[in-house]
């Protein structure tokens, strides 16, 4: 028990001394003025909130205690101090009743002055209310100034401005909150976005009839600059036929008169220049008075302005390619009829976006533009060559390939890549050639089928100048003496026209189209395709024709000769059409074919005189080839030879140039020849004897004398035909009568004498005229062969028959 109770009060004291100590800490915190919320949340949370409250109780009475006895340490001071407050008591409501009276008084002082102060007050607060009425006022004039002035711009149609000047209304009264009037500030609110839509639609509809009157005045845009460069075109190839000019006279002329051609010839095309670039800029004023822009420029203004750039931009774009894709669209009708206005559309369409890509802004670029072109020149280009392909007429396809080379060069000169088009052109090249070569194959037809081949009869100096100096086919440079007899026919100036202007064609067409600048070969080998298989064989048909006549054939021989001769002056004139130099000019490769032609002419008109005289040979079957005397006069088929060889010779030499009429002469005496040799030769002369061949040497000696008498009053053909009389052309059938009427024609087997005598003549017609030999009767002839025994011819010519039979 004493044990328990010394533990039990070993744990009262433990149990006191922690009481104390949380009375400690509770008197610190309260003497620090701490938070107690701690303290007494914890006692709470721990269930000792009676322990709390018995330690305040504690603390309180502790105070109140210390409170005691400090009252008890200083009751004398209370006192004291209670004494001094009651003194203070009393002075203070002394005071107190003087600061009242004081009152009064400043009171009944000051009552006068308050009320000017309040007077003062309301007018000060007068005044403010006037200075912001007059702020308020100047502020809402202003406004109603710049919306006064935004009238008077619309009522001016000047809408960029008035634009302008919403745009300041909005920013300088509206943004800055500077409009005290609400209503006012309300209104404009309302009525400036109305406004902006209201210029907008006026703007976008002055764009859409814009729209429409550009597709009219752009068609009249394209056809005034196509036809600037038709005239640029035309004063281009004038200078250019000057220069050429200028050059042939500085290159024959020579000297100082050469020197001032070259002299005039500069001042000649400086002068072309100049009117050049005066057209130009008469063509640029005239496209910039037509081309009125403003409504595009103030549509893109005002849009860029509204913050609506881009959207008109593509709203542009969008209507400029639905047009351009409505203007390539044909109309109804044949191609010839419309591709000028098509042409003068395109022109015009890219001659304005090209305007408007340089002056509005940046409303188009380049490559919008270009995109436009591209889509615009490939369609064109198809849509031109698939009509090019479709044409019936070369003058239509020229006419065509003339206005599209004119579209090319216009839009050209406006930066535009014409290739495309131009290549397309080009592509038809062989198209339009056939097609040209037929009109002109026709054409020779009928040149032909109307040609009587009579020589042309020119009575007129002028006459002479258009059908013979006017393509060279003059002889000489003399005039000569009218009225003149050409040696052509109709057919030969008119076929020379057609053969130039074809190459005129050629030439129009090949410098146009593919822009090539080097187009002289292929000119000159569609002349040589058209005098080669349309000229010439025209002609060699009607010289093979089988109703062809001695004096058509003789014509047409004559006429393929100045032909030929004329393939210098195509030659040359296709050089100067082309720019070539006419010295650089090379001959045409149809030369050739013509003179080939000619021949044949010249045979077939030697053939037609050859089968009459066969006709008139036939005579020698009437011919008595074994008479008893000799004949008195020349046998009867040699007067019909000879008439018809003095009629006929005369046109001839008048006719054909000197080589043609001497082969042509040549050529009927060998045939003669060969006739009268074939009639000793053939099966209808079984004998003759010495008497008919001296008939036939009658014959030899007038058709000799004929050609000698031809060949001496002819001087051209002395040096022709290696200068052998005509006679030499009937050697053979001469030295055959010389040989029978040889009395030693044995001799013939001597080569020497052979080689002298009897060049001419083949052993083997040789050895079948002596077989036909006879005698005469023995009375009348004898001969000597080998001794002093006379023998008749016949032993000598069968010795001679017999030897010859040995060689061949």
């Amino acid at each position: 028990m004493a044990v328990a109770k010394r533990g039990g009060g070993a744990g009262g004291g433990a149990a006191a001394a922690g009481q104390e100590d949380e009375s400690t800490t509770l008197a610190s915190a309260i003497g620090n003025g701490e938070d107690l919320g701690t303290l007494i949340r914890a006692a709470f949370e721990i269930g000792r909130p009676e322990a709390l409250l018995q330690q305040l109780k504690g603390f309180v009475k502790s105070k109140e205690g210390e409170i005691e006895e400090l009252c008890r340490v200083h009751y004398e001071e209370f006192i004291r101090a209670v004494d001094e407050l009651r003194n203070v008591l009393v002075d203070a409501e002394e005071l107190k009743k003087r600061l009242a009276d004081d009152n009064a008084q400043m009171q009944e002082v000051g009552r006068s002055l308050l009320s000017c102060l309040e007077e003062l007050i309301q007018w000060h607060a007068t005044r403010a209310n006037v200075a912001a009425a007059v702020e308020a006022l100047l502020h809402c004039s202003g406004a109603v100034e710049a919306c006064s002035r935004v009238n008077s711009h619309v009522e001016r149609d000047e809408l960029y401005p008035a634009l302008k000047a919403v745009d300041c209304v909005e920013r300088d009264y509206l943004q800055q909150r500077k409009m005290p009037a609400t209503a006012l500030a309300s209104a404009l609110e309302q009525h400036i976005p109305r406004f902006r839509g209201y210029v907008e639609k006026k703007v976008s509809a002055e764009f859409s009839d814009w729209l429409v009157d550009i597709r009219g005045v752009a068609r009249d845009i394209g056809q005034l600059s196509m036809g600037a460069a038709s005239s640029a075109r035309q004063r281009e190839e004038e200078m250019r036929g000057r220069q050429r000019q200028a050059e042939e006279q500085s290159r024959w002329g020579g000297g100082g008169g050469g020197g001032g051609g070259g002299d005039q010839e500069l001042q000649s095309s400086c002068y072309v220049l100049l009117v050049d670039a005066s057209g130009e800029e008469e063509e640029e004023a005239e496209v910039a008075k037509r081309l009125q822009l403003t409504p595009v420029y103030r549509a893109h203004y005002i849009h860029e302005c509204l913050g609506l750039g881009a959207h008109f931009r593509a709203y542009y774009l969008d209507n400029r390619r639905l047009q351009l894709q409505s203007d390539l669209h044909l109309p109804p009708g044949p191609f010839l009829e419309c591709h000028q206005s098509l042409f003068a559309q395109m022109a015009g369409f890219f001659i304005v976006e090209e305007r408007v890509a340089r002056t509005a802004g940046g409303l188009v670029d380049a490559l919008a533009v270009e995109s436009l072109w591209d889509t615009a020149v490939t369609r064109m280009a198809s849509l031109v060559e698939e009509q090019l392909m479709r044409m019936p007429g070369a003058n239509h396809i020229l006419l065509v390939v003339d206005n599209a080379s004119l579209l090319a060069a216009t839009l050209r000169s406006y930066g535009y890549n014409v290739a495309p088009l131009l290549e397309a052109l080009d592509r038809c090249r062989e198209r339009y050639h056939e097609l040209l070569l037929a009109e002109r194959r026709a054409s020779v037809h009928d040149v032909l089928a109307n040609d009587k081949f009579e020589q042309m009869l020119l009575r007129k100096e002028y006459e002479y100048g258009m059908h013979v100096t006017a393509f060279g086919l003059q002889a000489s440079d003399a005039t000569p003496a009218f009225p003149y007899v050409a040696p052509f026919s109709a057919s030969v100036p008119n076929l020379c026209r057609i053969v130039r202007s074809f190459t005129d064609d050629s030439v129009s067409f090949l410098s146009h189209a593919g822009g090539a600048t080097d187009y002289y070969d292929a000119v000159r080998q569609y002349t040589d395709r058209l005098l080669s298989t349309s000229v010439a064989e025209a002609l060699l048909r009607l010289v093979r024709s089988p109703t062809l006549g001695m004096s058509q054939a003789m014509q047409l021989a004559a006429n393929l000769t100045v032909l030929e001769r004329a393939c210098d002056f195509f030659a040359a004139h296709i050089a100067r059409s082309c720019g070539v130099p006419p010295r650089l000019a090379a001959p045409l490769q149809s030369r050739a074919v013509l003179r080939s032609s000619q021949a044949a002419a010249q045979e077939r008109m030697l053939e037609l005189v050859n089968s009459k005289i066969d006709d008139f040979m036939l005579l020698t079957a009437h011919i008595d080839w074994t008479p008893d005397d000799a004949p008195d006069h020349g046998n009867a088929y040699l007067n019909e030879v000879l008439i018809y060889l003095e009629t006929l010779t005369p046109s001839a030499q008048a006719i054909l140039p000197p080589h043609a009429f001497d082969r042509w002469i040549r050529g009927v005496l060998t045939h003669v020849s060969d006739c009268i040799v074939a009639t000793f030769v053939s099966d209808d002369v079984r004998r003759f004897n010495v008497h008919s061949v001296m008939g036939v040497d009658a014959d030899l000696r007038v058709l000799e004398s004929f050609a000698h008498e031809r060949f001496v009053s002819t001087p051209q053909l002395q040096g022709l035909g290696g200068g052998a009389d005509l006679k030499s052309c009937l050697a053979e059938a001469r030295q055959l009568v010389n040989l029978l009427l040889s009395n030693q024609p044995d001799l013939f087997l001597n080569p020497v004498i052979r080689e002298r005598s009897y060049p001419a003549l083949d052993f083997k017609k040789v050895m079948v005229v002596a077989e036909k030999y006879k005698d005469l009767p023995d009375r009348l002839f004898r001969g000597v062969v080998g001794g002093s025994k006379p023998v008749s011819k016949r032993k000598a010519f069968e010795t001679l028959v017999k030897r010859l039979k040995e060689f061949v």
